[in-house]
């Protein structure tokens, strides 16, 4: 990264991901700026691009979305066609939150996917997921426990 960011620009970049809906006042207030130039900043950081989009964050287990499966895909062909297919219908499916291509793994992907209970996961995994053309393997893990997740990135190493 080329950019340089001071003091105040990594402070507003924690304090608003720690609290997206934190009001322009009570930013300003809490780094020592005036509301306009705590707005020009943050106006600033968006358009540079490092501040993606500002997001609420449910909670899971109240809307009653119970089961996280991690799962290893396997694809036939490792085609650029053949994974754009693979990413288009994925992507089309509102119970995948994460999809990454790996290494390391005898996979090629892995998804991270949210849904009410094991009859939900049986009718993704048979009827969704294995229909995508290519996929030739899916080993999946459930989550027993959430021990640790976070949504803040660190940026003690932005000098």
């Amino acid at each position: 990264m080329n950019m340089k960011l001071d003091r105040t620009d990594k402070l507003i970049l924690n304090l608003i991901q720690e609290n997206g809906r934190i009001s322009n006042l009570e930013l300003a207030d809490k780094i020592g700026l005036s509301a306009s130039p705590c707005s020009r900043r943050v106006k600033h950081l968006e358009e540079l691009g490092l501040i993606d989009k500002h997001v609420t964050l449910l909670n899971q287990a109240k809307l009653g979305l119970k089961l996280t499966a991690y799962i290893h895909i396997s694809m036939d062909r490792h085609t650029p066609e053949r994974f754009d297919n693979f990413e288009a219908e994925i992507s089309a499916i509102p119970d995948v939150m994460e999809c990454c291509i790996i290494t390391g793994s005898d996979a090629d992907f892995q998804l991270k996917v949210i849904v009410p209970d094991m009859e939900h996961y049986h009718e993704l995994l048979l009827g969704q997921l294995t229909r995508i053309k290519g996929v030739t393997g899916v080993r999946s893990s459930f989550m027993l426990r959430n021990v640790l997740s976070r949504t803040v990135l660190p940026l003690d190493h932005i000098k």
